[in-house]
């Protein structure tokens, strides 16, 4: 039997930056989505922690150490500025590798730094 379990996790997000007229996507510093093991054009479940609003959509790298979460294309509608994200994302494991399973998870102040 297959489980499904979180993988990686970002809490606490600040948008930075909100873009309709750009490919759908969410832009994350290459740094801190590396650090919880995102890929770039990975599939992601965003939840936003002001509106209540949940969506899917794929990683893009931007510049390491800028600290941007950006929403882009259709989910530029679903946050603005400031607003808080949690990301995730989340992969299949089998029975042996899922008892052993812990998911990599940072939280980010304010400024999008690890705290």
């Amino acid at each position: 039997m297959m489980t499904c379990l979180l993988k990686s996790k970002i809490h606490r997000a600040a948008v930075t930056g909100a873009s309709v007229d750009y490919e759908g996507s969410l832009t994350i510093a290459a740094d801190l989505a590396e650090r919880v093991g995102l890929r770039a054009y990975e599939r992601i479940l965003v939840g936003n922690l002001s509106n209540g609003e949940r969506f899917e959509t794929y990683v893009i790298y931007g510049a390491a150490g800028s600290g941007v979460i950006e929403l882009n294309g259709a989910t530029a509608h679903l946050g603005r500025p400031g607003d808080r994200l949690t990301i995730m994302s989340f992969t299949w494991l089998d029975e042996a590798t899922a008892n052993a399973h812990k998911p990599a998870v940072i939280v980010l102040d304010e400024h999008n730094r690890v705290k």
